[in-house]
């Protein structure tokens, strides 16, 4: 059970407050979204799975940079300018709508620089924990944003499918850009000063190769590396088509979507409750490659999916992968923390996140290009098998002798 611990302490409980709303702003948009594009502009499958690729590919385009960023300069500001920045981006979508004039070309636009700043706060967040919270507090830390993460993953679908049925589409995003501002607002309260790291300033690209050299050098970091690319290039492919195919296959409704989305992804709040005990019962190396087999085995009853009580496949699906992938998550992020040391750890978490947010731009190619191939329930075929031989990464790598985590860097962990 996750107690009160660290949200006794008033400036992480300021980063906790930050983050625990702007997570449900941001499921929302990602519901409401492709629903605004299919239901508002009639966008085609291919041009839905475009503005997932819009909301990524800048991961592959900067997200090594933003790494040398992050261990050269202080986190916080560029976690508060990248939430003020996506603020703005999305309040012009209900404005636009509102006015009448709102096009498909303009939400390629939106997506793409909120997808640029996130790409900003997304690996600067992971790198400003170290620096607020002690390391041997960070399982503890990592799981409770992980737990925001799972409570905004349930209650976000329910609110952005009844949003978009009962109010409008653009009023949901009008929700998330408020997230935002309130996000940025929590952030810029925090009263501990971080200092500005102590770095050697050398050429950018010596550095980037130098958190690419840690990462690929490291027998689990690189085996986490390449499972994440290989798990989100499939699950990108899914998710670019899963809408369009619960909305036009299936014929549902947004709010029973949104329902549904909302049931199965009660997986992510048990995983988040249970990952410490699951931890000291089985131990973070095991538990890191069982939670990566439990998205695989779980991933294929998505195309099983019918309408009336076929249903239920999707929801056992959902709850199954959010479990796995929110105890993988807090696993290789403390992971990641732990081996890593600090002046190199921006540098680490940027090449992860490129690694698997990278591989989601082409994994929404790869759904657009699936769907028109082999329709929609094809599509999701594909992508299930992908996922599920995913898993072989962590099954293979030297995870499978280890039964604990490292505790600090240089720290030896224990064997099975």
């Amino acid at each position: 059970m996750v107690g009160m611990g660290l949200l006794r302490d008033g400036d992480f409980r300021l980063l906790w407050a930050a983050d625990v709303i702007s997570q449900v702003g941001t499921g929302v948009s990602a519901l409401a979204v492709p629903l605004l594009a299919v239901t508002v502009l009639d966008a085609t499958g291919f041009e839905v799975a475009l503005l997932r690729f819009g909301q990524t590919v800048a991961f592959l385009l900067i997200g090594l940079q933003v790494g040398v960023w992050c261990d050269r300069l202080r986190c916080r500001p560029l976690l508060v300018v990248a939430d003020l920045g996506r603020f703005l981006a999305l309040l012009s979508v209900p404005v636009t709508a509102y006015l009448g004039v709102l096009t498909l070309g303009q939400l390629y636009a939106v997506v793409l620089v909120v997808g640029t700043l996130t790409v900003v706060f997304d690996i600067a967040h992971p790198s400003y924990v170290p620096r607020l919270i002690a390391r041997d507090h960070l399982v503890e830390a990592n799981t409770k944003l992980q737990l925001n993460r799972s409570a905004a993953a349930i209650a976000a679908p329910t609110l952005a499918g009844a949003l978009v049925q009962w109010v409008s589409a653009p009023a949901a995003l009008l929700v998330d850009a408020c997230t935002y501002l309130w996000s940025a607002l929590w952030l810029r309260s925090i009263r501990a000063a971080e200092e500005p790291p102590v770095v050697e300033r050398r050429r950018m690209w010596p550095e980037v190769r130098e958190g690419l050299a840690v990462v690929f050098g490291h027998p689990v970091l690189r085996a986490i590396g390449c499972h994440g690319f290989t798990f989100a290039l499939f699950q990108s492919a899914h998710l670019a088509v899963v809408v369009v195919f619960l909305v036009r296959d299936l014929h549902l409704t947004p709010a029973v979507i949104g329902l549904l989305g909302s049931t199965g992804l009660c997986g992510a709040v048990s995983a988040a409750l249970l990952t410490g005990r699951l931890t000291a019962w089985l131990g973070g190396a095991r538990l890191m490659w069982v939670s990566g087999i439990a998205c695989g085995v779980t991933f294929p009853l998505f195309p099983l999916t019918t309408p009336g009580w076929g249903l239920v496949a999707y929801v056992v699906a959902t709850f199954g992968t959010s479990f796995g992938i929110i105890c993988l998550s807090v696993l290789v992020v403390s992971y990641r923390q732990a081996v890593c040391p600090p002046h190199v750890l921006g540098r680490v978490n940027a090449t992860s996140h490129v690694l698997v947010w990278g591989a989601i731009p082409l994994g929404s190619l790869l759904g657009g290009v699936l769907s028109t191939a082999l329709g929609l329930r094809g599509t999701l075929a594909v992508a299930a098998a992908g996922v599920l031989l995913s898993s072989l990464w962590l099954v293979l790598s030297p995870l499978r002798g280890l039964r604990d985590l490292p505790a600090a860097p240089g720290v030896p962990v224990a064997g099975g």
